[in-house]
């Protein structure tokens, strides 16, 4: 194992991180082997576990909650995406201690909503909901698909106020959101991961094509489950978006662009069994 390239994903939570069977799996379509680690990092220790991980030879790094903003901080360049969202998700080493920070979260979920959904975002009336790191990163490919308009609401306003002013969008209130409105719901927060339910109106999903949740499995059910009583048409969990992203990220560190519809279907087999 010690011989094996090196990469990981850091987030706190992170134990319930599905990246290192997702890497694995490309790993296979590459025929090679890799040590792919879940490693978790308080909030103030993030840039010295980090580092003593690229120190110990690690090639690469994926970046989750809560650090995505914090790694933007610390990479010495970005792309322009990731300067664009004002996010890292992906760690690229350059060579002499020096890092490339990337943003991959966008082009996995705007790929998982409309190929693997059949949802056009373009003209669509899309609602956000959180405003954290996760969801700086998908602000600004969602744009690029030509919405009919995004709004985004977040427990603290003063975040989604800060995120609207960046990306010239809507901010509102979690209690001002519109009735029968919006086209696509997009669940950014990081409460789905302790089971919490954004605080909205059951009426903010009445016209709602597609409810979503940027977190995949058990704990997208509380929101998804709630968006489908409440009347959304179609919901899906962040499994595809999460793959896709993942994808990129791989190719980014190796060169070798995965192929991520067979790692999907084994990644839904696999949570069945």
């Amino acid at each position: 194992m010690d011989n094996l390239p090196r990469y990981a994903v850091f987030g706190n939570p992170v134990a319930h991180s599905k990246s290192p069977q997702i890497h694995r799996q490309f790993a296979l379509q590459e025929n090679v082997a890799i040590q792919y680690d879940r490693i978790l990092a308080e909030p103030d220790t993030f840039a010295q576990v980090i580092r003593r991980f690229f120190d110990d030879g690690g090639q690469g790094a994926n970046i989750t909650v809560p650090f995505k903003t914090e790694a933007y901080q610390w990479v010495d360049e970005l792309s322009p995406r990731a300067e664009v969202a004002g996010a890292v998700n992906t760690v690229i080493p350059l060579g002499n201690g020096r890092f490339r920070g990337d943003n991959t979260d966008g082009v996995g979920l705007v790929n998982d909503i409309v190929q693997a959904c059949g949802v056009a975002v373009r003209n669509r009336r899309i609602l956000i909901l959180g405003a954290g790191g996760a969801v700086r990163g998908v602000v600004p490919e969602l744009l690029a698909q030509h919405p009919a308009g995004i709004t985004i609401a977040n427990r603290t306003e003063a975040k989604a106020l800060d995120l609207a002013v960046r990306f010239g969008i809507q901010a509102l209130p979690l209690n001002q959101l519109p009735e029968d409105y919006f086209d696509i719901i997009i669940n950014g927060t990081s409460g789905s991961l302790n089971g919490a339910l954004p605080d909205v109106s059951a009426k903010v999903f009445g016209k709602c094509l597609l409810a979503y949740d940027m977190v995949y499995g058990a704990a997208a059910a509380g929101f998804l489950s709630f968006a489908r009583e409440s009347g959304a048409q179609q919901t899906a969990d962040g499994l595809g978006m999460l793959v896709a992203q993942a994808a990129c990220s791989y190719q980014l560190w190796r060169g070798f662009k995965p192929d991520i519809v067979p790692v999907i279907r084994y990644m839904k087999e696999a949570e069945v069994l």
